[in-house]
Formats: C-alpha cells, structure tokens, sequence
C-alpha cells in the first residue's frame, strides 16, 4: 500500500483567515468537486508564498464563490493573499489518475493538469 496524490487544487489564492473560527480550509464546492475532493476529508495544504505546510480538513464553500479561507490555527501559518496547493492522498495498491486543477488569481477554474 502507497500514499499517493489523488486530487489536487493548484495556485490557489487564500481569501481570507481567521483563526477565530473552528479549525479547517473552505474551499469553493465547485471547485472540491472539480478536483474530487470530499466534504471533511484531509488535506495537505502547501504555501507557495511562506512555504509553510499544514494537514487540515475541506468544509465545503459557497459554489462559484471562489471562497479559499484558512480558519483556526491554521490561519496564524497561512494567511490572506498565500497563494497555496491543496492536496488530497489516497492509500491504495494500485495507481490512481489523479485530478489536478489549475485555478486563476480569482480561484476561477482554469484548466486541468
């Protein structure tokens, strides 16, 4: 068994981060969908910007908002304006094609990878 990328969101850009609201990233829904990422599941998050990384869970954003928002501790490593990657894993003894977007500076779909 192997972990491997199974869906991911590239050049993200983080709207907003409040470290008041209960831990997690939300994550516009159409874009979750576009990439296969599910409600709650795990995610690594990679800053482009400060280089941090952090493990956090997706709640699912308004649809066509382009909403990326860092909420809880994670938004003291990551704030507004980071452009980020967000990745999902799948354990699994086989390959897996994963889904890998590109989004704009508005966190609009762009194309696929």
């Amino acid at each position: 068994m192997r972990w491997v990328m199974r869906s991911k969101i590239h050049k993200a850009t983080v709207r907003q981060a409040d470290v008041n609201y209960v831990g997690s990233i939300t994550i516009d829904e159409d874009l979750m969908d576009r990439a296969g990422l599910w409600p709650h599941e795990k995610v690594l998050v990679v800053s482009n910007t400060s280089g941090a990384r952090l493990e956090t869970y997706t709640i699912p954003g308004e649809r066509g908002s382009g909403v990326i928002n860092m909420n809880g501790a994670a938004a003291h490593l990551i704030k507004a304006g980071e452009e980020i990657i967000i990745i999902g894993f799948e354990l699994t003894d086989q390959p897996v094609a994963a889904r890998q977007i590109l989004v704009d500076g508005d966190n609009r779909y762009v194309r696929d990878l």
